[in-house]
């Protein structure tokens, strides 16, 4: 069975990051309805994403609601950094800080998964 990480670093900003965000759910989707393990992790400027996906009026919210059983977390490091720690802990996505504050890619790799970013 794949084990795959699925990381967004994708900004919110044009819709190109849009398009970067609905690969990764859809990626995030097949890997989930296939019954693999995957985990879905916002990176980086990603942090944006979670506060804005769980808007019900979001386009891609319907999307993010399929996969977020399998949302891992939120770099904590970033959301301080891009000043979404309260929109992340709304949407009930956990603040991951591992390694220095961020997740750990090396703990991921470690444990048999295929890192994907987006």
């Amino acid at each position: 069975m794949p084990k795959a990480a699925v990381v967004v670093l994708a900004d919110t900003e044009t819709h190109g990051d849009l398009g970067r965000v609905v690969n990764a759910l859809v990626a995030t989707k097949e890997f989930k309805d296939a019954g693999d393990d995957v985990r879905l992790i916002f990176d980086g400027a990603g942090t944006q994403w979670p506060g804005v996906l769980s808007d019900p009026g979001h386009k891609s919210h319907k999307l993010y609601h399929a996969v977020h059983d399998v949302v891992a977390g939120a770099c904590g490091f970033c959301a301080k950094a891009f000043h979404t720690e309260d929109t992340v802990e709304d949407a009930h996505v956990h603040l991951l800080d591992e390694y220095e504050g961020h997740p750990s890619i090396r703990t991921l790799v470690n444990d048999g998964y295929q890192v994907i970013t987006f």
